[in-house]
C-alpha cells in the first residue's frame, strides 16, 4: 500500500510541529515527526488498525494531544487530517 497525505493534511501536520517546536523544542518536534513516520509504516502493512470514525474514516491516537483520520481507497491510504483532541471535536477536518 501506499500512502498520500492531503493538502490540508500536510498543513495541519505543520502546524503541529512548530506548536511543537515553539512550546517544547526541536528535540521534541523531531520525535513526534519519528514516531508519526512509524505510525506510517505500521499503516502500509495493517492498513485497518485505525478506529472507524464514521463510514469510510478511520482515525488513529499519534499521541494524546493529537489523531490523525484517513481513508482507505483501493491500495492507498489518504491520510485526511491530523489534529488536536483538545480542540474543538467536530472540527476535525480543518
Amino acid at each position: 500500500m501506499q500512502v498520500f497525505v492531503t493538502p490540508r493534511a500536510e498543513r495541519n501536520f505543520d502546524s503541529i510541529i512548530t506548536y511543537i517546536q515553539t512550546k517544547w523544542g526541536d528535540k521534541t518536534a523531531k520525535q513526534f515527526i519519528l514516531k508519526t513516520d512509524e505510525i506510517l509504516k505500521l499503516l502500509k502493512k495493517y492498513p485497518t488498525m485505525g478506529q472507524i470514525e464514521s463510514r469510510d474514516i478511520r482515525g488513529f491516537q499519534l499521541s494524546p494531544q493529537t489523531r490523525m483520520l484517513y481513508r482507505i481507497r483501493d491500495e492507498k491510504i489518504i491520510i485526511l487530517s491530523f489534529f488536536s483532541v483538545r480542540t474543538d471535536p467536530n472540527n476535525k477536518f480543518s
